[in-house]
């Protein structure tokens, strides 16, 4: 397929700042009109990175932009307001652009032709202008509507929030299924907001070459949109075939670790939180760790060795982050299987965020819509606070008092210096442990098998050799004890 007939995303990263409240400034409630509709600049550092320039057409791969990144502040407070246009300045970073500038306006709902108002977009414009800005960002899911008057108003590329994770999701995904379900949702979600850049939205001549097509064939012809929503269609069906036929090898797999006998632990949470590095803490496997953004897209499983002996296998999965994209619904099924099939959840927090109980919310309510799509139920969960060593002591406080409130099980640790791993090890075990059976074998010299699968998938108390055979005082997962049932002795 040649170049002009890809379909190319373009999701480009563009951050903005505006200025935050000074001390000593009116609260909200006492803002005049003026001050309310104001756009206001964040005032951040941010990194930025160069890479090479995409194709000049509707879709096309993300390049190193400058950009400008806008918000709508319609609930919560400045701080939380300022905490997620700098995640979205985050996620521009790692999609591989260079943030200029970042503003918000205060707004009881985004304006619904072109999300902040035509003022505030004259406005934007002469900042676009001066900055010389490629892209501007706006954190949110634009309407098909709302991005075509922006693009003409702002004379730039403009994407929304939706199309920069999706863009991550394509750069970071590594198997062959995750690229898929990538691709797949961003065709999903473009297919509506098909639109072409200058002529391209002209018709093309139906009939014979420089003519209109003779009697009964003048007409139009087909538009350069729709033959690009054929192509969409298209691929979209081919991709749809492909992931049938990988979710048969994906069952057939979970299938055989849901054979296995030893337990299984899902690795959870939002994005950033330090869920890799807590398996490096426990298992020194040297999983993939970076301070990024979803560097973590596939699920990847390693074997580790508890205190008292017992192996269980842990398993990373993929960040979630607040308002995901629907599209990548489908995305995260590989990382819900892994999830919903574990014997037991760590749900990662972020200890050193602003609002840690936000992520909270944000894991959860991704989790819900999933399970809602699938019917599937989420194991018993421990929630783990981690990079308690970068913390606010504050916080933290505010952490322990809202899941003592609630009764959470909860374990503070530093995936980091390894402050805590031993504490949540023990929470592991206390919970296996309910998973198990407590039985003493009598098992025959010549069943070293037995006694060897005893070793390795349970915990052997107390171990004795008799005329009859070795006795051993055991406590174990149940299915293994009911496959040997015949050497219990009490």
């Amino acid at each position: 397929m040649s170049k002009e007939d890809q379909l190319h995303d373009e999701l480009l990263a563009r951050a903005f700042r505006h200025n935050a409240p000074q001390p000593g400034e009116p609260t909200t409630g006492s803002l005049d009109l003026e001050d309310r509709n104001a756009l206001r600049r964040i005032e951040t550092e941010v990194r930025a990175e160069e890479i090479e320039d995409g194709y000049e057409v509707e879709y096309r791969k993300l390049r190193l932009e400058q950009v400008i990144l806008v918000g709508a502040w319609t609930e919560g407070t400045t701080a939380e307001m300022e905490a997620n246009m700098l995640e979205l300045a985050a996620l521009a970073e790692t999609a591989g652009a260079e943030v200029l500038d970042m503003f918000y306006q205060k707004r009881d709902k985004p304006d619904p032709g072109t999300y902040i108002g035509s003022g505030k977009v004259k406005e934007l414009g002469e900042i676009v202008q001066a900055t010389g800005a490629d892209t501007v960002v706006f954190d949110g899911e634009l309407s098909p509507g709302q991005m075509v008057a922006l693009e003409e108003a702002l004379k730039v590329k403009v994407i929304d929030r939706t199309m920069l994770i999706l863009d991550i999701f394509a750069q970071h995904a590594k198997s062959k299924e995750g690229k898929a379900q990538v691709a797949l949702a961003q065709m999903e979600y473009l297919y509506t907001r098909t639109r072409g850049w200058g002529g391209n939205l002209s018709r093309q001549a139906g009939g014979r070459a420089g003519s209109n097509g003779g009697v009964g064939l003048r007409g139009p012809g087909e538009t350069r949109i729709e033959a690009d929503r054929r192509r969409l269609r298209s691929e979209m069906a081919k991709l749809r075939h492909q992931l049938r036929d990988m979710q048969t090898a994906r069952e057939v797999k979970r299938a055989q670790r849901a054979r296995s006998t030893t337990p299984k632990i899902a690795i959870a949470g939002y994005t950033n939180a330090g869920k890799s590095s807590l398996i490096n803490a426990m298992t020194d496997a040297g999983v993939l760790v970076e301070d990024a953004l979803f560097a973590t897209l596939d699920p990847s499983t390693r074997k580790a060795q508890l205190a008292d002996g017992r192996s269980v296998v842990l398993t990373d999965t993929v960040g979630f982050v607040r308002h995901l994209p629907t599209q990548l619904v489908e995305a995260f099924k590989s990382t819900l299987e892994e999830v919903s099939g574990a014997d037991l959840l760590l749900h990662v927090v972020d200890g050193s965020d602003a609002f840690p109980l936000k992520q909270i919310e944000a894991v959860n309510e991704v989790l819900a819509e999933i399970t809602r799509e699938s019917g599937e139920t989420l194991p018993p969960e421990i929630v783990v606070v981690n990079k308690i060593d970068e913390a606010d002591p504050i916080v933290l406080a505010e952490l322990r008092h809202a899941f003592d409130h609630a009764g959470r099980d909860v374990v503070f640790v530093s995936a980091l210096t390894g402050e805590g791993i031993g504490e949540l090890e023990s929470k592991i075990e206390m919970f296996l442990n309910t998973l198990d059976e407590h039985v003493t074998m009598l098992v025959p010299f010549t069943r070293g098998d037995v006694v060897s699968q005893l070793h390795e998938h349970g915990t052997v108390r107390s171990e004795e050799y008799q005329a009859e055979g070795t006795l051993i005082d055991v406590r174990l997962p149940r299915v293994i004890a009911e496959q040997n049932r015949e050497f219990v002795v009490s």
